[in-house]
Formats: C-alpha cells, structure tokens, sequence
C-alpha cells in the first residue's frame, strides 16, 4: 500500500468514529434538553398562565 492509501484509510476510520461519536452525544443531549423542558421549564409556565397542561394541548396540521 501506498501512503495516500494508507492516509485515505486512516482518514475515513477517524471519520466514522468521530461522527458516531457526535451521533450518541447528540442523542443524549436531544433528551436531557427535552426532559428539561417537558419536567422544569413548562410545568412552572402553565401554572403561571392558569394551570394549562400542555400536554393535552395540541394543534391539527390536517385541517
């Protein structure tokens, strides 16, 4: 093998590694943002605005 092949290899391992890496990163923070704000933040903001529970509260997108 050559060193631009070798380097190619090298190159594309470390990508892989490093996105799968910020995959599992992002994921977990995706759920401590959500439980932050479905458990902390709109729980204090529905009380304030009349006990609302926003969890029943939704839109319909179809008409």
């Amino acid at each position: 093998m050559s060193l631009k092949e070798d380097f190619k290899k090298f190159a594309m391992r470390g990508n892989v590694i490093d996105m799968a890496v910020g995959v599992i990163i992002g994921g977990a923070f995706g759920k401590i943002v959500g439980s932050l704000v479905n458990d902390v933040i709109m729980p204090p903001i529905g009380m304030a605005m009349g006990k609302i529970d926003f969890k029943n509260l939704f839109i319909s997108l179809n008409g």
